[in-house]
Order: C-alpha cells, then sequence, then structure tokens
C-alpha cells in the first residue's frame, strides 16, 4: 500500500472574478487536508463531510493516468476546517489537496499549472464553480494575494502579506446564495477594482469589490462602512457569499467582532496564510 498526505488552504476574495473573469483572492490559515491510499484493484472510494465527491473524483481522473486508475484501487478521507458553501474556497482547497496527494501517491512528473488546472477543471465540470476558479486554487496553494485571470488559466501576480494582519469572517446563518450571474452588470466597477489591485491597493479594491457586488449579494453598504469605522483596512462579500470578510490588525479585531454580534450566525478569526501547499509519502 502506498499513502500520501496533502495539506492546503481556504483563502477569501479580495475582488469577483465572475463579472470580468480577473480575480484577486487571499490566503487563510484555515487548513485541509487530504490521505490518499491505494491499493491493488479498481475503483475510487472517497470519506468526507458534504464535499462534492464527483469533484474529487473528476479531480483524480484528470491527473492520474487511466492505466494507473485500472489497477488500483484509491481511497481518500479529506478533513477540513474551511466551511462548505460560505464563499471561502473549501472546493478549491480540497480539489487542490487531492491533486497534489495524485502526485504524490502515483509518482507524477506535472507541471504545477497541470496539477491546479485538474481541480479547476472539475470544479467547472461538477458544478461547484461558474469560473474554473483559478484565482481560488491559486490562493489555497500559493497563500499570499493572488492575481489571476481565469478562463485563460494565468496568475498575473503574487504578493506576501503581512502576518501581522488578522481576517475576520462573519458566516451568517441564512446561508441562500443569490443569482451571481447578475454579477455581470456590475463588471465595469469589479474592473475598477482589479485596476486597484494590479496597483497594490488591496484594501481599496476589497472594499469597492464589496460595494460592487452589495446590490446583487450583500451585504448592505452600511456594514461595510461599520467594519472601516472599527478598524477594518478592508472588508467585502467573501466570494459569492454569504461569508463577509474584513482584514484588520490584531488591536481591532475585537472592535470588528462587535459590528457582527447583533446579527444571526457566528465569527471566525484566522491568520493569514502565506505558505505554500505542501504534501508528502506516508
Amino acid at each position: 500500500m502506498r499513502g500520501a498526505l496533502a495539506t492546503t488552504h481556504g483563502a477569501i476574495s479580495l475582488v469577483n472574478a465572475i463579472g470580468t473573469g480577473h480575480g484577486v483572492t487571499m490566503g487563510t490559515s484555515l487548513s485541509t487536508t487530504v490521505r490518499m491510499s491505494i491499493v491493488p484493484g479498481k475503483g475510487i472510494t472517497i470519506h468526507t463531510h458534504n464535499q462534492s465527491s464527483k469533484m474529487i473524483a473528476l479531480t483524480i481522473q484528470n491527473i492520474v493516468p487511466s492505466h494507473e486508475l485500472a489497477r488500483n484501487k484509491v481511497n481518500v478521507w479529506v478533513n477540513s476546517q474551511v466551511p462548505i458553501g460560505c464563499g471561502l474556497k473549501s472546493s478549491s482547497a480540497v480539489s487542490t489537496a487531492v491533486a497534489m496527494a495524485c502526485t504524490n501517491v502515483f509518482d507524477l512528473d506535472v507541471t504545477e499549472k497541470d496539477l491546479l488546472e485538474a481541480g479547476m477543471d472539475a470544479s467547472l465540470r461538477s458544478g461547484v464553480s461558474i469560473t474554473g476558479a483559478y484565482d481560488d486554487v491559486c490562493g489555497c496553494y500559493y497563500g499570499g494575494v493572488n492575481l489571476a485571470h481565469n478562463y485563460k488559466a494565468l496568475r498575473f501576480h503574487y504578493e506576501r502579506i503581512s502576518p501581522d494582519l488578522k481576517v475576520i469572517i462573519f458566516i451568517p446563518n441564512n446561508r441562500t446564495r443569490k443569482n451571481v450571474r447578475n454579477l455581470k452588470k456590475m463588471s465595469h466597477v469589479l474592473d475598477a477594482a482589479w485596476r486597484l489591485a494590479k496597483d497594490g491597493r488591496y484594501w481599496d479594491a476589497m472594499l469597492v469589490n464589496g460595494l460592487a457586488v452589495s446590490p446583487i449579494l450583500g451585504p448592505e453598504p452600511q456594514l461595510l462602512d461599520s467594519l472601516l469605522n472599527a478598524g477594518a483596512m478592508g472588508a467585502s462579500l467573501s466570494g459569492n457569499g454569504p461569508s463577509i470578510a474584513a482584514v484588520a490588525y490584531e488591536g481591532e479585531v475585537r472592535s470588528i467582532k462587535k459590528v457582527f454580534e447583533p446579527m444571526p450566525g457566528h465569527t471566525i478569526i484566522t491568520a493569514i496564510n502565506n505558505t505554500k501547499a505542501y504534501s508528502h509519502e506516508l
């Protein structure tokens, strides 16, 4: 029996990619681990809590040669701190970790881009992503801030972010998602957010993104204003929601948490992740 363990991390959106195809993400320290083993046989068995088994299986099929799958039974166990279906890149963290584990278990010689595209394609084909979420997989794999073009699967820029900053994430009890395709109506504003990010003005970009998506996905602009007044450097809906993320220094975290306290839901405080994903054989 051969085995491997891969660890990735979640991320938040600074600029939503659906409107323009350009997206910006930043890694968080919420971890995802995938353990994989193979024995002689055939088939894929997946042990997970609510993650898309179809996406995981497609990721494996995308990166592992068919002749290897024909003679090996694959077992996959997923353990993740990243809340599912909240805009915190849980699917990208899992698909990337699955692809990484495959490279160790099957001793595959693939490029980083091939590895990331295996999960990106699986996300599209399984219906968990609209754009393929290349910006998301970059955030989960590389950490730090990543600027990417999703439709072309190109990463334009990477930057490490100060570890003194914290990410305050509010997850509302009501997780109903709205029609994200309407974001294309705000493409001109989202493009302005993208250009701010290209200039290194990440927190301004995050706020402009928050204001752009607010009429379609929420939250109300007044909430973003309250978060800024409480000390946040930037605040926005993350991805397609419903999570709301704010970035601030440690000393402002308590004030920002108080803004969320009257709202039904819960808050997660996490560090920024600048560490690249890693995997090893067991």
